[in-house]
């Protein structure tokens, strides 16, 4: 199975690789492929030093798997240009989510929707990726109404850029700027662009891609908020159900489900928190409890390591389950 990483010297870049090293897919040949500035450099994978290589050779080596995390742009460009010649791309990027001829895919939700003809596959945000993780459970079983849905969300989502700034202001230096404001000591209602209806860009992609993924009726209305952590998305959510419910029947649903860690447990302080997830694949929840304020209703706090299962371990699962279903040729 020849693999090609695009984007390979970014943070969701260097991420996949060590997600690829843990799951040990049985990996012929790996392509490190990044813009033009980083090909000659070198990067290594089990041990071994492999050099970075350009786009266009990439595609003329024609692996079997791509998976892009270089941005929306650069996936719209080449991404077609890799299916062409055959190979199944995995993409990271906000580029082909919301198409209606792509799947937007995680894979303990809806990988049974793949086909050996979905030659582009859309992974979902990283705040969407948690969010759903716990949703599609609860849904199952009780049927969603409405979602509330209020993010904290890592600077490590912004890139390498936002973490420098963070470091500046840490030790009093001044640098290059990602955000509008300082970070350090602060909270800023701005994830990605502001749009017309006043959310932003990322608040709507966790409306529009949690109904795509779970169900079109479902209502979700979100506030994105970049905190100073370095790693690891949090969310309070609130769940209006069409049903109601058991909150030990809750856990335990929760509990049984593939990639959801449950840390609910006041009396010991257990709860998730991004120190707790860093680095870790699995979703993690706990505050559960009864909105007292309306009938049917649900709080609880969710927590996820937005580079791994938010990006990384995701699109690295999607490979996992197109190899294991063969739905791209091997080599």
């Amino acid at each position: 199975m020849k693999i090609a990483i695009i984007g390979a010297t970014g943070l969701v870049g260097g991420e996949i690789l060590k997600v690829l090293e843990e799951f040990q897919l049985e990996i012929t040949e790996l392509l490190l492929v990044a813009s033009e500035r980083s090909v000659g450099k070198t990067l290594t994978f089990k041990g071994k030093s492999h050099s970075i290589i350009g786009m266009q050779e990439a595609i003329d080596r024609k692996p079997e798997i791509a998976i892009f995390s270089a941005g929306g742009s650069t996936s719209l460009e080449w991404a077609p240009k890799f299916a062409e010649v055959g190979t199944t791309v995995i993409d990271n990027s906000s580029a082909w989510r919301m198409s209606p001829d792509h799947q937007l895919i995680v894979p303990e939700i809806n990988a049974n929707l793949l086909t050996d003809n979905d030659k582009i596959i859309a992974n979902p945000n990283c705040s969407t990726i948690q969010l759903v993780m716990v949703l599609a459970p609860l849904h199952a079983k009780y049927k969603i109404k409405r979602v509330v849905v209020s993010t904290y969300q890592s600077i490590s989502g912004t890139g390498m850029k936002a973490i420098i700034q963070m470091r500046n202001e840490k030790s009093g230096e001044k640098g290059e700027m990602a955000y509008p404001y300082p970070i350090e000591e602060n909270c800023l209602p701005h994830c990605d662009v502001f749009l017309e209806n006043g959310y932003t860009k990322e608040e709507m992609k966790l409306t529009n891609e949690t109904k795509k993924i779970l169900d079109p009726n479902i209502q979700v209305t979100a506030t994105a908020v970049r905190v100073p952590v370095s790693g690891g998305h949090s969310e309070a959510v609130n769940i209006e159900f069409e049903e109601d419910f058991d909150l030990n029947e809750v856990r335990q649903i929760l509990n049984n489900t593939e990639g959801v860690t449950l840390k609910d447990n006041p009396e010991t302080n257990t709860y998730p928190m991004p120190l707790y997830a860093k680095g870790k694949n699995d979703v993690f929840v706990g505050r559960i409890r009864r909105d007292e304020s309306q009938e049917n209703t649900l709080n609880l706090w969710i927590v996820a390591d937005n580079l791994r299962k938010g990006a990384a371990t995701n699109a690295v699962q999607i490979a996992q389950y197109i190899i294991e279903k063969q739905l791209v040729p091997s080599a």
